[in-house]
């Protein structure tokens, strides 16, 4: 996504790194900038606010900074950082195999996080909102049961043994699916948890279930049944006609989501490319395209065809780069007509969601809560 270079020398740093790989700054991500900032251990100023290092810098690696304002802890989150603040459950720290493996998989919370904050999707936290957005972070390997992945009444659960890449491709594989990562899953729980809050309930609910229920099929169906359905039967024959994915299929609910998390996929590659400069020249490629690939600063104000044209080259750019390296394409899936059509409708509901002025700010950080008031950061 943002290409988050060091402040003192301007090299890349990325969205993991403490220090710049250059020049040795020690840096943050400061969320309402999308930007890196130096992050001294006494904390820094930013527009007339202090920021200090999370508090889970040393212990899982986290390189955000968050408010230093307020020091009373009623809620618990004492100097969490904002994505490190919808953690609701998590290992034992005495769980060292967990916690090894609750490293990698909060950088891709924080990486989903940061996307929906710069898209202007609404986060209200779990702690202020009864069915606000939380995350358990369990491990199927240490709890001594399966953990299933899903989201409930705001609540996602993430399994953190699927952060071990054989344990994951097992799965991939048994379950046919073309793609399967952490981030994935968490785009795609996140979908669903956005279907609630955005077109079910709310102002969606009279703007947008109507639409849904004409493009997805009807919510309301028996889940139960479309479960026990799928996997006796597993998808229709000619799917691929009016689906992104065999899992697309089963529900409504799952057909919303994965177009969500493919939605995420695509912007979130695109920015990537555009900020690495990135174009595709119409003369200089090798065979027939109709203009130039520019990816575009934002996409917002256009229609979904136009970015799911720039993406059907830049796409097909990045699946002969994966095969000249022998691996599987970096997107493995065709987008026919139908898929565009739901696709389009997620772009309006997220496009028309983060224009709202009535909708939360997604940057309200975590420790103003714990004061008895809200303050925005931006």
């Amino acid at each position: 996504m943002h290409a988050l270079t060091c402040p003192i020398c301007n090299a890349l740093s990325g969205f993991v790194n403490q220090q710049c790989p250059e020049c040795g700054t020690t840096v943050g991500v400061h969320l309402p900038s999308r930007s890196l900032v130096v992050a001294p251990e006494e904390g820094i100023d930013v527009e007339g606010s202090r920021w200090v290092r999370c508090a889970n810098w040393d212990d899982t690696g986290c390189n955000w900074m968050t408010l230093a304002e307020v020091d009373d802890d009623s809620i618990g989150l004492r100097g969490r950082c904002f994505p490190g603040s919808l953690v609701r459950r998590h290992p034992d720290t005495d769980d060292t195999i967990a916690i090894e493996k609750l490293n990698s998989t909060t950088r891709d919370l924080r990486m989903l996080i940061y996307q929906v904050a710069d898209l202007g999707l609404p986060v209200e936290p779990f702690w202020r909102s009864e069915g606000g957005l939380a995350f358990d972070l369990l491990s199927s390997q240490t709890t001594g049961r399966q953990v299933m992945i899903g989201h409930a009444n705001g609540v996602i659960t993430i399994d953190l043994a699927e952060s071990l890449d054989a344990y994951r491709e097992r799965l991939r594989v048994d379950l046919g699916e073309a793609y399967r990562t952490m981030l994935g899953h968490f785009r795609h729980e996140v979908g669903h948890y956005y279907e609630h809050v955005l077109v079910e309930t709310g102002y969606g609910a009279t703007k947008y279930l109507d639409k849904a229920r004409e493009i997805f099929g009807d919510e309301r169906t028996s889940y139960a049944d479309a479960i026990d359905r799928h996997y006796k039967f597993g998808p229709p024959r000619n799917w691929r006609d009016s689906y992104i994915s065999e899992y697309a299929t089963m529900h409504p609910w799952e057909d919303f989501a994965e177009c969500f998390a493919h939605y995420l996929h695509i912007t979130g590659t695109i920015d990537t490319a555009r900020e690495s400069g990135l174009m595709l020249e119409s003369d200089q490629v090798r065979f027939t395209m109709d203009r130039d690939i520019v990816p575009l600063d934002s996409y917002a104000d256009e229609p979904i065809e136009r970015l799911l044209y720039d993406w059907k080259w830049l796409s097909t750019m990045f699946n002969r780069v994966n095969a000249a390296m022998g691996r599987r394409p970096l997107y493995p899936f065709d987008i026919p007509q139908p898929v565009v059509r739901k696709l389009g409708f997620v772009h309006r509901v997220v496009r028309e969601s983060a224009k709202r002025v009535d909708a939360p700010d997604p940057l309200v950080d975590t420790r103003t809560v714990s004061a008895g008031r809200v303050a925005r950061t931006d």
